[in-house]
């Protein structure tokens, strides 16, 4: 049988358990048919590009699965009439990977970004008219203190000579 992916956004005032409770329906659905469901993500409560249905938040959920054309048309049909479900959209696949998709691995990524560093001074700082100079800055003084020592020793050792 051919293989599909299917990824849908439930509305976000669901909860997770109810839209686990609609992979499960779809499951059910495909196993009615002598189909399967291969694989099962759930991406998570994600902030939508724009607006659907004054919704601004979707938990995400993508699904392979392995069913016939007209069971999938089937279950496209079902979830485009439930009112829980904002957007559906299927593809077909050649395979499905067993490995986690990219957006969870991405998600574990960003967790492991670690800390980048001090701020720089003077460049975030709050009020009006309290500019600072680019000399001020930490990194300026530490390049001005080393031209300092360089000169200092270039002038001792044209001393000792």
């Amino acid at each position: 049988m051919p293989l599909y992916e299917t990824v849908l956004i439930a509305r976000n005032d669901v909860s997770q358990q109810q839209v686990e409770a609609i992979a499960d329906g779809i499951a059910a659905q495909l196993e009615a048919e002598s189909g399967s469901v291969k694989k099962r993500e759930y991406w998570g409560l994600r902030t939508l590009a724009y607006r659907i249905k004054k919704n601004r938040k979707g938990h995400y959920m993508l699904l392979g699965l392995d069913g016939s054309s007209a069971a999938i048309k089937e279950i496209e049909r079902q979830l485009s009439l439930n009112e829980d479900v904002l957007r559906v959209l299927t593809l077909r696949v050649d395979e499905i990977d067993e490995a986690p998709s990219v957006i969870l691995s991405r998600k574990g990524d960003e967790r492991e970004r670690g800390f980048r560093g001090p701020k720089p001074t003077g460049r975030f700082e709050s009020g009006r008219g309290t500019r600072r100079n680019f000399d001020d800055r930490e990194e300026f003084r530490a390049r001005n203190e080393r031209e300092e020592q360089q000169r200092a020793n270039a002038t001792a050792s044209a001393e000792a000579e």
